[in-house]
């Protein structure tokens, strides 16, 4: 079944109340005996653990790695909340269990208020290029253009120079690009990136802004190894040697270990024990608590497969580099032991692949508040992130390329004209200097006399061709790009040497000194 619930803030609480007017509405209810009494309305508890377990695994925000065991707990927590209670009216305390008891419905089942906006917005403001109006400009009428005709002879001299007055213009000088602006970009358009995939007009209790490092996304993108995983410079952040040796044991099971071989039966479940005591005992999820709200809206995209791993890509960038690592050896860990064929099974009762979602999902993604929906959201992701993790945990290019673009584009050099529209798209890190009317003039008047000075020798026929040419080859070498916008291409430079025609062959007796002679038989061919 689809979810109706869309992007936006608290859409966790919002699952958890969709959850329960489902349940109460679609959940099938009947006459049960128990104790020689029947008892209208109610289910028995197996029947609706049957029944809430097929909901969950067709929900996309839950998925199909819902286990029974999960869906028990989930019950507990309706038991807890008054969402259900037994036949008798008690609730809270008793302790839910999948067998025959019989529970029912309360008048109405409580569900959970939407927490108070936050105080802070977040900024979805793009950072604007310097439009014509941000400068100081004294206002000033239409420049009167003085009309010219030009013949033949003047077309051909100043075809390529500009002619007449010029409007006021301004130099955006660019100053170099600092550290701080890089890092401004990035986080700037990272959160575009994420408003414009999850379809919101703002980020605004989905992501605080102000929580957002991007000194973690730069570094995050450019300190990798030719793995893509994260490299630390500081090494006390690094996991320890002994959690690193028992990761990288089972992550290349049966090779993993100094003797290629299990040291006594059961080694293999220790070292396991070992990793798992490790990271349940980290003080926040790797994805950290403030993302956690993020991560939540991203469970809608994981339908469209190609959007879900777009979209992870980005949210992975914001940890921070110490839990990227971390995260990326993990995942590449629990993915390894999940498709290894060879690996001996970690648990009695749990196949390795539900056995690592189980154990890791919560030291991945959880809240720093209690959320009845925790594990079985964690759930989803871990399983989704297990499948694609070699995509989710790598730089996304797109986005890496937009930001290159935008920042090669900041360092462009422009010259703006009063009236021309200003890029919006682009950070106003520039300083600018006013050139007047007048300065514009001075310097379009000295381009034009050099420019004329390159007519003259062009169409002086009282030199040789070989001084023309090494006088045009000085003055190349002086006025670079005068002569350029001269001679844009070759062919426009050897249009002014053209060549002598040759005479073709066939017509060569034309030219022939002696005037053509009838052949005059002097003696007889017969015999």
């Amino acid at each position: 079944m689809d979810s109706k619930i869309a992007a936006g803030p608290y859409r966790a609480t919002k699952l958890w109340n969709e959850t329960i007017e489902l349940f109460r509405a679609r959940m099938p209810l009947k006459k049960h005996r128990l104790h020689f009494r029947t008892y209208d309305s109610c289910f028995a508890a197996s029947e609706g653990v049957d029944w809430l377990h097929k909901f969950l695994r067709s929900n996309p925000n839950f998925g199909s790695e819902v286990t029974r065991y999960q869906t028990v707990q989930l019950l507990k927590k309706f038991l807890k909340n008054h969402v259900i209670e037994d036949i008798k009216g008690r609730w809270g305390k008793e302790d839910f269990e999948d067998n025959n008891r019989l529970y029912r419905f309360p008048p109405s089942s409580p569900l959970k208020p939407y927490p108070k906006k936050a105080s802070h917005l977040v900024c979805d403001v793009h950072p604007k290029f310097p439009n014509w109006s941000d400068y100081d400009i004294p206002a000033s009428g239409p420049v009167p253009v003085r009309p010219i005709i030009l013949n033949s002879y003047l077309w051909h001299k100043r075809h390529s120079i500009a002619i007449g007055e010029v409007s006021e213009c301004r130099i955006i000088h660019r100053e170099e690009v600092s550290q701080a602006t890089v890092e401004e970009i990035w986080k700037s358009m990272t959160l575009a990136y994420l408003q414009k995939i999850l379809g919101l007009d703002s980020l605004e209790g989905v992501l605080d802004s102000k929580l957002l490092n991007p000194k973690h996304i730069v570094y995050n993108v450019h300190h990798i190894n030719k793995q893509g995983v994260v490299i630390l410079e500081n090494k006390l952040e690094e996991l320890p040697h002994w959690v690193l040796s028992a990761m990288k044991c089972l992550a290349n099971w049966p090779n993993g270990s100094d003797l290629n071989r299990p040291m006594y039966p059961g080694f293999e479940r220790d070292v396991f024990k070992t990793i798992a005591d490790y990271f349940q005992k980290t003080k926040q999820p790797l994805l950290t608590f403030e993302f956690y709200e993020l991560f939540i809206n991203i469970l809608g995209l994981l339908q469209r497969t190609q959007d879900g791993i777009e979209a992870l890509q980005v949210c992975c960038l914001l940890v921070p580099p110490e839990n990227r690592r971390k995260l990326q050896l993990l995942m590449r860990m629990i993915a390894r032991i999940a498709q290894n064929m060879e690996m001996p099974p970690l648990h009695d009762a749990v196949a390795n692949r539900m056995l690592m979602i189980q154990t890791f999902s919560r030291c991945i993604l959880c809240s720093e508040d209690e959320v009845d929906l925790d594990e079985l959201l964690a759930t989803r992701l871990v399983s989704f992130m297990m499948d694609h993790y070699q995509d989710i945990l790598r730089a996304p290019d797109h986005l890496q390329s937009a930001v290159e673009e935008h920042l090669a584009h900041l360092r462009r050099v422009q010259i703006k004209y009063a009236g021309a529209d200003a890029d919006a798209t682009v950070t106003s890190y520039t300083t600018s200097c006013q050139i007047t009317t007048e300065d514009c003039k001075e310097q379009r008047s000295s381009q034009a006399a050099v420019a004329t000075l390159l007519e003259e020798i062009i169409m002086n026929k009282t030199i040789s061709v070989k001084e023309k040419k090494k006088k045009l080859k000085q003055f190349q070498k002086s006025y670079p790009d005068v002569y350029k916008t001269r001679f844009p291409t070759a062919e426009s430079e050897a249009m002014v040497f053209p060549e002598k025609s040759k005479l073709k062959p066939q017509f060569m007796f034309f030219t022939m000194k002696k005037s053509f002679q009838p052949f005059n038989r002097t003696r007889s061919f017969r015999m």
